[in-house]
């Protein structure tokens, strides 16, 4: 079984250093003895649960701090395991936050201070696969090399490889509404799945789909708790369709005199009906820390049917004709190190502030997205290097993911704090969708509001309804508790 990482450890010795949380009441402790759901009170276990691989925690962990120490961490094994824990919780009024491997950015997974961890790793059993049709059932703690391992020697994949694919598990794809890699090809989280069993705030279990690859029952209720990260129901299995490991590939890799130019070779790429298993085009900056190449990189991957890659390939070809051809192994290098995060940790315990933004927008107004918040970025004092990258494209529009890099001279995380800032307002009022594939967490729940406009009520009403007295991961969507 695949265990979490975390991107550092925690001294020891916390004493003084819990900022805020209490103890677990009696009465919680002594229902999950009395069912035999196994949990801890430990000081070390309940520190590690505080936190998830938000930039921001890098931070307490050098300093020994715990800003939001849970009361409890639990450790279902069944699904009537979370139902309990629900139930009790709900009568209680403790919060829950529902955790896998931890791995999101955005500290969707920090837990309120005195909170149950509800950390749903033991759960990681592979449940069923129907090879006939396509698909594979599994419970959400699994992680994806164990998922995977099940599946490749069956000659199958489900395709979904985020940067974070050691690190999370299928429960947490789906509550984020995660991307994989090469999500041209197999398409987002939201995409592959047919089925969820979902445990509700009260304890009752719901399932939705599982019925073919498409209903037109009323709303599409699985997608009600895609991307609703731990807020209206915890994810305990999820069926997801699954393909046959592809046996041919071809890549290639070319050189664009402006970003601008790049994305419009993408643009014509995906609106001729080639959608490249990964299409992805770097700036100057990026380019050269990636490849060391100058200009513009964009590097392409194609996989599957022979026939289907030639001519995918050919489209490519014939778009990027103005470009300068670059090295094909350059794909090669990109493979090797792209799910390389270990400069994060050390990075920021030497006082650099670094993270990624990743967003969505329109094609028509991609290049003013790009520029706008580089600009916005580099205005701010300290902000050494803003850039940016296309990682994942649609006929109408694609993902941009951006990185920077400062050094502040006042307090860490009100820079941090800034940069997001002017990010993300830069990006909503460009017309660009405030996350693609990380999520909210806590770090973007002050821009749910706008962000979602006159739907965001819509939102409020369904955790009114499904989570009554909102103990359900306070805080994150901007839901139940005042944002961070």
């Amino acid at each position: 079984m695949t265990t979490p990482t975390m991107p550092s450890e925690y001294p020891e010795e916390l004493s003084g250093n819990v900022l805020g949380g209490g103890d677990a009441p009696n009465s919680l402790l002594e229902a999950l003895h009395a069912q035999h759901v196994p949990f801890s009170i430990g000081e070390t276990e309940r520190a590690d649960h505080g936190r998830d691989w938000w930039p921001l925690s890098i931070g307490w962990v050098a300093k020994g701090e715990v800003p939001s120490f849970p009361g409890v961490v639990v450790y279902p094994r069944t699904v009537e395991d979370v139902q309990l824990v629900l139930r009790t919780a709900n009568e209680l009024r403790i919060p829950v936050t529902p955790q896998g491997g931890r791995s999101g950015v955005v500290g969707g997974a920090v837990p309120m201070p005195g909170a149950i961890a509800l950390d749903l790793t033991h759960m990681n059993a592979v449940l069923a696969l129907d090879e006939i049709s396509g698909t594979v059932t599994a419970q959400a703690g699994i992680f994806g090399p164990d998922l995977e391992g099940f599946l490749s020697p069956r000659g199958l994949t489900t395709g979904h490889v985020p940067q974070s694919f050691d690190l999370s598990t299928l429960g947490g794809w789906l509550a984020c509404r995660g991307a994989g890699q090469r999500s041209n090809r197999y398409g987002k989280i939201e995409d592959i799945v047919r089925g969820l069993s979902v445990v509700l705030a009260n304890g009752d279990l719901v399932v939705t789909g599982n019925r073919g690859p498409r209903q037109a029952v009323g709303p599409d209720l699985n997608q009600l708790f895609v991307g609703s990260e731990g807020t209206l129901g915890v994810i305990v299995e999820a069926t997801l369709v699954v393909r046959h490991i592809p046996k041919h590939h071809e890549q290639a890799a070319y050189q664009f005199s402006s970003f601008a130019d790049g994305l419009e070779a993408c643009r014509r790429i995906i609106q001729r009906g080639a959608h490249p298993s990964v299409l992805r085009l770097y700036d100057e900056t990026e380019t050269k820390r990636n490849f060391d190449v100058d200009e513009c990189a964009l590097i392409v991957l194609e996989e599957g049917d022979a026939g289907l890659v030639r001519a995918s390939m050919s489209v490519v070809t014939e778009e990027c004709s103005g470009a300068t051809v670059l090295d094909p192994l350059l794909v090669d290098r990109w493979l090797a190190h792209r799910n390389d995060v270990s400069a994060l940790a050390p990075l920021w315990a030497r006082g650099i502030v670094v993270d990624t933004i990743e967003i969505a927008g329109p094609w028509a107004n991609l290049a003013t997205i790009h520029q706008r918040v580089v600009d916005a970025l580099l205005a701010i004092p300290g902000i050494a290097v803003a850039s940016v990258h296309q990682s994942h494209a649609y006929d109408d529009g694609a993902c941009l993911y951006f990185t920077f890099a400062g050094y502040p001279e006042g307090d860490t995380t009100d820079f941090y704090r800034r940069a997001w800032d002017v990010a993300s307002e830069a990006v909503l009022k460009a017309g660009g969708a405030l996350s693609h594939h990380h999520g909210v967490g806590r770090n973007r729940a002050r821009f749910v509001s706008e962000a979602l406009g006159d739907a965001y009520g819509v939102l409020v009403a369904m955790k009114d309804v499904l989570d009554p007295n909102h103990i359900l991961n306070p805080g994150v969507l901007g839901l139940s508790a005042p944002p961070w």
